[in-house]
């Protein structure tokens, strides 16, 4: 149970992600302290950066730290997905995405997802039995995967950390934080 100053956090996405669910847990983690990389799938637009969805449009690209075939869990204590549309639409059809968060599910660590991100832990077998929220849009998607969904800034269970929208990011972030310096929670391996 590292303090978040010594804290290695990875936050997977790619084209499509909601900018501010990217780029504000990105921010004040490293003000935390923590070291932060972004890894991206190699099917993106640009080598360099990822892009996100911002006010309708494109928003400003975001550099790619690691590639996916490179990160690892075992070189991190938590896991964040942004939300979005299309990033997680995206990265639930990519075995290799979803291997890497599988992983980090059956690790116990920390894994933390916002607004549509929660359909990755949803593929990922990672929600049955347990409280979550996510944006209100798949709610139905959650329940019938089995979660307990809640209309709440921030649901925490069993160091699966979930959020509803951008507006709940403060919540979201500060419960990512609380969550690492907790450390490693028991889970039952999930099925492949």
């Amino acid at each position: 149970m590292p303090k978040i100053s010594k804290a290695k956090i990875l936050i997977l996405a790619t084209d499509g992600f909601e900018q501010s669910e990217l780029e504000v847990p990105r921010t004040k983690l490293k003000e935390a302290g923590a070291l932060v990389h972004v890894a991206a799938p190699k099917e993106r637009r640009d080598k360099k950066e990822i892009r996100g969805w911002k006010d309708k449009d494109w928003g400003p690209g975001v550099p790619v730290d690691r590639e996916l075939a490179d990160a690892s869990e075992a070189f991190y204590d938590a896991l964040v997905l942004p939300g979005g549309q299309m990033n997680p639409d995206s990265l639930r059809a990519s075995p290799e995405a979803m291997a890497l968060i599988r992983s980090f599910v059956n690790s116990g660590k920390p894994v933390a997802a916002i607004c549509h991100a929660p359909w990755l832990l949803i593929e990922a077998n990672a929600v049955r039995g347990r409280k979550a929220t996510s944006y209100k849009s798949i709610k139905t998607d959650l329940v019938n995967a089995g979660a307990d969904w809640r209309d709440e800034a921030v649901v925490t269970d069993q160091g699966i950390v979930t959020s509803r929208n951008p507006g709940d990011l403060d919540a979201f972030v500060a419960k990512i934080i609380e969550e690492v310096e907790e450390g490693k929670h028991d889970r039952a391996e999930l099925a492949a």
